[in-house]
């Protein structure tokens, strides 16, 4: 199955603190934009992720000639058309920068979106910018949406200030595009609180076709009443998987395999799937990226994507 993210990379600063510099990534075939990235380094306003790191806001490039995106020729060789940064902050500060990098061939249908309530009214979010492959008439809707707090999956993700996932996008009323999401073949949609800061709210979502999925599963991990274990509360994927719900009826620690390593550092982690292990299918999960959602400090969930 192919999946509408390409590549993910964690960007983590060196130990001087000055750079940023790649901790890991998932990149499948592309082996050599693989080895390009392993060898670079962003400095504060420098690339996407040093520009996500000055501005502590989603960034979204379009179009990869852009002049801060650095790896301009590698990624057209790869096919890849479009980068999208998304920040990991503890209040003011840079835990990490993760970044999403998606193709264009005719299949690519699915959307990447960032929502802000800093471009006109406090009390609506509009939409900052986003990618949606082949998806032109819903870019169009799109960028024409408002949402108040608690209105569609953007405002209620700002409501509740904590992961929501919309299971059909097509046929349920708390999506307000539910008739051009039916047309455009999305499916499913996983809404991420990114960045509350100085009266700016800042919020994504990823939108999945059924043809080329943001992951082959999502889930919602949140803590329990004592704080000491992580619960699954909600998870989507293409297909059921016998594997992954098995993994998800069990608790985590905080530090134990990388759900509990992202609780335990605040830092999302990405690596090999153990619930892959022993399955035969090729198109099965085989890597997890981890990424933590807190709020002053303290962890609110953990959002799973495995590819």
């Amino acid at each position: 199955m192919d999946t509408f993210i390409k590549i993910t990379e964690i960007w983590v600063l060196n130990k001087d603190r000055t750079q940023l510099e790649l901790k890991e990534g998932i990149y499948g075939e592309f082996t050599e934009f693989k080895e390009i990235s392993e060898n670079k380094q962003f400095a504060y306003h420098q690339g996407l992720p040093g520009k996500v790191w000055a501005k502590a806001e989603p960034i979204v490039i379009k179009k990869l000639q852009s002049p801060y995106y650095e790896r301009t020729e590698a990624a057209h060789k790869a096919g890849l058309t479009c980068a999208i940064g998304m920040p990991i902050l503890a209040g003011e500060f840079l835990m990490a920068v993760v970044v999403f990098l998606c193709g264009a061939d005719d299949d690519n249908a699915g959307a990447i979106e960032v929502w802000t309530n800093s471009l006109t009214e406090k009390n609506q979010l509009d939409a900052l910018d986003g990618y949606y492959g082949k998806l032109d008439h819903f870019a169009h809707i799109s960028q024409k949406t408002h949402f108040m707090k608690g209105e569609g999956l953007p405002g209620l993700v700002w409501q509740q200030e904590q992961p929501v996932i919309i299971e059909d996008l097509a046929h349920t009323q708390n999506f307000m595009r539910s008739k051009e999401a039916k047309k455009s073949g999305l499916t499913k949609g996983i809404g991420l609180p990114i960045a509350l800061h100085q009266g700016k709210i800042f919020i994504m979502s990823f939108l999945s076709a059924q043809s080329t999925p943001i992951a082959k599963r999502i889930q919602i991990w949140l803590p329990n009443k004592e704080h000491t274990l992580l619960n699954c509360q909600t998870a989507h994927g293409q297909e059921n998987n016998d594997l992954a719900n098995l993994f998800e009826i069990q608790d985590i620690k905080k530090g134990s395999g990388l759900v509990g390593r992202a609780w335990l550092t605040g830092v999302p982690v990405i690596g090999k799937s153990a619930i892959n292990q022993g399955a035969l299918d090729p198109a099965a999960i085989s890597s997890l990226l981890a990424i933590p959602i807190t709020d002053k400090g303290i962890l609110k969930s953990v959002v799973t994507f495995l590819f």
